[in-house]
C-alpha cells in the first residue's frame, strides 16, 4: 500500500509538471523570441530616426556616430542613396533576427541579431523551469512518503490490534491517528477489547467463584454419604439421606445463583424469607466439621425476624463467613441477630486473632488472603449480598466481626435473646 500511495503521488505530479512544463515552455519560448524581435524592431527605428534628422541638417553620418546607438552584439547597415553603405558592428552568420526599416529620405537600415542569444536565453529559461520542476518532483517524493507513512503505518497498528485481539490479549491501545476513518476503527477495536476484557474477566470470575462456592456443599455432601456408610441404623440413613437431599438441593441453588450473577450481577430473586431458617440450616450443615475441628457453633438474638432477600444467596453468604472463621479463626463461632432501623443484621464472630491490621480496608478484595487461602470467598460473598441489595461490612477488626445487613419486615413474635449452643464437640 505504501508504494503504491507513493507511485500514484508521484504520477500526478509527474503528469502535472509535463502538461504545464510543456505549455510553459513553448510560451516562454515564444515570449523571448518575440521579446528579441521587438528589440531589434525598436532598434531599427530609432537609428532610422536619427539618420533622417541628421540628413535634413547635413550632418555628418559615420559608423563612430552610429556605434553607440547599436546594441551590444547586434550588426546594423544603413544605406543612403549616393551615398556609400555605413556598417555598425560585426556581421553575424548563420540565422539571425532581422529588421529592416526605410527613412523619410530614402535610407534604408536594416539592424540583425544572432539567433544564437536568443536560444541562449531559451536554455537558461528552460533550465530554470527544470530546476523547478525537481523541486516540484522532489517535494512531492517527500510528501507522498509521508502521507504513504501516516496512512500505512495507522493500518499496520490496527492490524496488529485486531492479531492480539484474536490471540487472546484484550488490552486495549487507546492510540489514534489524526485521521477521522482510521481513528473510528481504532474506536471500534478499543471497544471491542474492552468487551472481550470484561468477557474474559466474568468467564475467569465465574470459574474461580464456582470452585471456591461449590467446594463445601460438595464437602458437607461427601460427609454426610460418609455418615450413611458407617452406619446400619435406617433412622440414621434416612436422617443423613434427608441432609444429602438438602445439600443436592443447596449445591443446585448454588449453580443457579452463580450463573444468574455471571449473565447480570443486578439480576436478583429477593423474597421476604424467615431468618431462623437459614441460621438453623446453616449451624446443622457447619455442626460436623466444627465437631471434627473440636469447636464449637451457636447462634444467639432475635428470632423470628422476616429479612428481604434471596434464601439460597444469604445462605451462601453465612456459609462463607463460617468457612472463613473455621480455616482462619479459633475458639466459638457465634451467629447474632440483631435489629437496626429498618435492617435487620447478622453477625458472624469467633474467638480467633483477627483480622491482620494491614489487610482490614481490603479484606474483601479478591485475592486478599490473611493466609494460603484463594481470597475470593469473602469478595464473592459481598458480591453475593450486594445483588440482593444489602451489604457485607466487616464491624470489627480484633476480634473479627462481619455483618450482614439486610432490609427488614415485620416480626411474628417478640424477640427473643437467649443463647443456642452447640452441643459441646466429640472427638472421633
Amino acid at each position: 500500500m505504501r508504494r503504491r500511495l507513493i507511485n500514484s503521488t508521484l504520477a500526478v505530479v509527474l503528469v502535472v509538471i509535463a502538461v504545464f512544463g510543456v505549455s510553459l515552455v513553448i510560451v516562454e519560448t515564444r515570449t523571448i523570441t518575440s521579446s528579441a524581435q521587438e528589440r531589434v524592431d525598436s532598434e531599427a527605428v530609432r537609428l532610422v530616426s536619427i539618420v533622417d534628422s541628421r540628413l535634413l541638417g547635413d550632418d555628418k553620418i559615420t559608423p563612430g556616430i552610429l556605434r553607440d546607438q547599436v546594441g551590444t552584439n547586434r550588426y546594423a547597415l544603413i544605406k543612403i542613396p549616393d551615398r556609400a553603405a555605413i556598417e555598425v558592428g560585426e556581421k553575424p552568420s548563420g540565422d539571425v533576427i532581422a529588421a529592416v526599416e526605410h527613412g523619410e529620405q530614402g535610407e534604408t537600415v536594416t539592424v540583425q541579431e544572432p539567433r544564437s542569444t536568443v536560444t541562449r536565453e531559451v536554455g537558461r529559461t528552460l533550465l530554470m523551469i527544470g530546476a523547478v520542476a525537481a523541486l516540484a518532483v522532489l517535494a512531492a517524493v517527500l510528501l507522498a512518503v509521508r502521507q504513504a507513512n501516516r496512512l500505512a503505518s495507522p493500518l499496520t497498528d490496527l492490524a496488529e490490534t485486531a492479531e492480539r485481539l484474536g490471540s487472546g490479549d484484550p488490552r486495549p491501545r487507546h492510540k489514534r491517528y489524526g485521521v477521522p476513518e482510521l481513528d473510528r476503527v481504532a474506536d471500534v477495536l478499543d471497544s471491542s477489547a474492552d468487551r472481550i476484557g470484561r468477557m474474559l474477566t466474568a468467564e475467569r470470575r465465574l470459574a474461580a467463584d464456582a470452585s471456591h462456592q461449590l467446594r463445601t456443599p460438595l464437602t458437607a455432601l461427601s460427609m454426610r454419604l460418609e455418615e450413611i456408610t458407617l452406619t446400619d441404623d435406617p433412622d440414621t440413613v434416612k436422617e443423613e439421606a434427608t441432609i444429602a437431599l438438602t445439600q443436592v438441593e443447596r449445591l443446585t441453588d448454588v449453580v443457579e445463583r452463580l450463573l444468574t450473577n455471571s449473565r447480570d450481577p443486578r439480576t436478583g430473586s429477593a423474597v421476604s424469607f424467615d431468618l431462623d431458617e437459614v441460621v438453623k440450616q446453616q449451624l446443622a450443615e457447619w455442626r460436623p466439621a466444627y465437631r471434627s475441628a473440636g469447636r464449637a457453633i451457636v447462634s444467639s438474638g432475635k428470632q423470628h425476624l422476616k429479612a428481604v432477600g434471596t434464601p439460597g444467596a444469604v445462605a451462601q453468604v453465612l456459609a462463607a463467613l463460617i468457612e472463613n472463621s473455621l480455616m482462619h479463626g479459633g475458639g466459638t463461632v457465634a451467629l447474632r441477630t440483631r435489629v437496626t432501623g429498618n435492617q435487620v443484621v447478622i453477625e458472624v464472630t469467633d474467638e480467633g486473632p483477627g483480622v491482620p491490621s494491614d489487610l482490614g480496608a481490603r479484606i474483601f478484595e479478591r485475592t486478599i488472603s490473611g493466609r494460603n487461602s484463594t481470597g475470593i470467598g469473602l469478595a464473592v460473598a459481598r458480591d453475593l449480598a450486594e445483588a440482593d441489595g444489602g451489604r457485607l461490612e466487616m464491624l470489627q477488626t480484633q476480634p473479627p466481626v462481619f455483618g450482614l445487613f439486610l432490609s427488614r419486615t415485620s416480626l411474628k413474635a417478640p424477640g427473643n435473646h437467649d443463647l443456642v449452643v452447640e452441643p459441646p464437640p466429640t472427638v472421633r
